[in-house]
């Protein structure tokens, strides 16, 4: 179990990174899905143990995190942003001083290393130099180091960044499989990274979980919000300065918009379901800055 309580970060000039976020995690992947600049990584920092929070606590099965981080460490697999290679080391070769860092034994640093190669799909290339892999080859090996030491809690942060859709898809999918009996903790802010991978999804913005909820809670958050209308091309700039646009299509007859609003923005708007994209939008769009003084809420 990782518990979030009232963590907040406070960078030089005041500047609120994480504003009091209450949250707890079982096994399972939770995505942290927001913009850029929502406090993702620097709450993704903090439950690494990379960071100190300014305040709150950090709890891992009712051992507080901060003041005694070791505990934690010894059970953690971290996958960072940025993540650095040696590129003329292979994959194999990488790995097998990862695990000797950690302390790892040496046979048991081959098996392991072999293990994981062919779990991220990699066992063909496991001597081909880091240098020579792509870019989604790269975050497969973060993924492999960071589950060297078969970690209670894993940690990912932006991991489909730079991928295509392809080797996105193949990567939410590993996650999925690993979330069987650990704890996965996943920030994106690409909503497709987590629609068909996620229970369990948290919104963040301005360093706060603004909701939480599955997939089916959250979409009854933007239930009657989202309409489609056909409209002119000369009636789309007044139209979109009225209503938030989620999407268009321009057709032969006009423009298809798809758009959030608490009523009919047209007498010819449909109402349609809303998808996960339209509840992030609603959430991201109507949520205060810290300035107005807005309270975290998270709702189950």
């Amino acid at each position: 179990m990782l518990e979030f309580l009232n963590v907040a970060k406070v960078y030089r000039g005041g500047v609120r990174g994480v504003d009091g976020v209450t949250m707890r995690l079982g096994p399972g992947l939770v995505a942290l899905l927001g913009p850029n600049g929502a406090g993702k990584s620097s709450l993704m920092r903090i439950a690494a143990t990379v960071t100190r929070p300014t305040s709150g606590r950090v709890l891992f099965d009712g051992t507080d995190a901060v003041a005694r981080p070791d505990l934690l460490r010894r059970n953690l697999g971290y996958l960072p942003q940025d993540f650095g290679v040696y590129p003329h080391l292979s994959a194999r070769e990488f790995l097998s001083y990862l695990a000797a860092v950690k302390g790892i034994p040496a046979r048991a640093a081959r098996f392991r290393t072999g293990e994981l190669l062919e779990l991220a799909g990699l066992a063909g290339v496991g001597r081909r130099p880091l240098g020579k892999y792509s870019g989604g080859m790269l975050r497969r090996v973060g993924i492999a180091q960071a589950l060297l030491s078969d970690p209670a809690v894993l940690i990912v942060d932006e991991p489909t960044a730079g991928l295509d859709p392809e080797q996105r898809v193949l990567f939410r999918n590993l996650l999925s499989d690993l979330a069987g009996d650990r704890v996965v903790l996943l920030s994106t802010h690409i909503v497709s990274d987590v629609e068909s991978v996620a229970s369990d999804i948290a919104i963040m913005a301005h360093g706060r979980i603004q909701l939480r909820g599955g997939p089916q809670d959250l979409l009854r958050e933007a239930e009657g919000r989202v309409w489609e209308v056909t409209v002119p091309q000369d009636a789309l700039a007044p139209l979109r300065e009225r209503h938030l646009i989620s999407r268009m299509i321009r057709t032969g007859t006009g423009v298809r918009v798809r758009l959030l609003a608490p009523a009919a923005p047209d007498a010819g708007a449909v109402p349609v379901p809303p998808d996960l994209e339209d509840v992030y939008l609603t959430i991201i769009h109507r949520s205060p800055s810290p300035a107005h003084g807005a309270a975290t809420e998270v709702r189950r």
